[in-house]
């Protein structure tokens, strides 16, 4: 009965994929749409740094959530491989979803926004954090994008308060074009379980500590044992200078547990299994410019 409908068009998927500049709220609104904890997001620009799948799946259609790092012009060959990401979006999108919020403003960024503007694809522009304007400077803020984005359709949402997000899903079921699905049914991401283990260790990372440690930060898993009942983990905690990994470690100890204790927590949570998770921290200097320690992240050099 399924491969009936796959052959006579009753059946949708596409991929959906949410740009725009750092901390507009896209990892909040990518967990949202996908009803799992795909994406880590906090308070901080940058947090995204790889292209992240999330695949909603029912009879009828397939939609594969593409989350990527924030746009903004790259400083080192970490930011160039990110700006990778957002730029690949754009190409293999069948519906766009273009975050920005109500601080921003429409000309920021303007040579990535002027490649959204040659898309031939829906397009659904997202004002979110409406929650934090009013009326008068929402109007003005979906007129300007308006100028901006004539062919976008323009929704205001706010993430955080869940307001709107069951209209953006309505808009993105209906122009999903007809096709069969890209992905088994049964599989909810493209990113392997030892990806979700870096991701959330580099989030709590995110959190506790300040400044310029969380961005010269990078999570290796080195081994992944999985039984019926719990998860072995070891994971390396690489940083570029001597004087982060005493910061990262802190005084006897401390911080490293704390931080550690929060991401087994997280990771038990999202496993549904003991964690049992053992870290190292190591000095890689200047891992953020070389080609070949960026490759072995995971990065995209091409």
């Amino acid at each position: 009965m399924r491969s009936f409908c796959y052959f006579n068009n009753m059946h949708k998927a596409g991929f959906v994929n949410i740009v725009g500049n750092p901390n507009v709220g896209k990892s909040t609104l990518m967990n949202l749409l996908v009803g799992e904890r795909i994406s880590i997001a906090t308070f901080k620009a940058q947090t995204t740094r790889h292209r992240i799948m999330g695949i909603v799946n029912t009879d009828e259609m397939q939609i594969v959530f593409s989350d990527t790092p924030g746009v903004l012009k790259p400083n080192d060959k970490l930011q160039e491989s990110m700006l990778q990401f957002s730029e690949s979006a754009l190409v293999d999108a069948d519906v766009l979803l273009y975050v920005t919020d109500t601080v921003e403003k429409p000309d920021k960024n303007s040579e990535f926004l002027e490649k959204v503007s040659h898309l031939q694809v829906p397009i659904l522009l997202l004002i979110n954090k409406i929650d934090l304007s009013n009326q008068k400077a929402l109007t003005e803020q979906v007129e300007a994008w308006h100028e901006q984005l004539p062919q976008a359709e323009i929704i205001p949402i706010s993430a955080t308060n869940k307001f709107n997000v069951d209209v953006v899903m309505r808009r993105i079921k209906d122009l999903l074009p007809d096709s069969p699905p890209f992905f088994d049914k049964t599989q909810w991401t493209d990113k392997p379980a030892r990806f979700f283990v870096t991701e959330i260790i580099r989030e709590k990372i995110l959190l506790y500590y300040d400044k310029e440690i969380p961005y010269s930060v990078e999570v290796s898993v080195e081994s992944f044992k999985e039984s019926e009942k719990k998860i072995l983990i070891n994971a390396v905690i690489y940083v570029e200078r001597d004087s982060q990994k005493g910061i990262i470690i802190g005084h006897e100890g401390k911080a490293i547990k704390k931080v550690m204790s929060e991401a087994r927590k997280e990771l038990e949570r999202f496993f549904g299994k003991s964690i049992f998770l053992e870290t190292f921290v190591k000095v890689d200097k200047d891992w953020r410019s070389s080609d070949k320690e960026l490759k072995n992240f995971g990065y995209n050099l091409d």
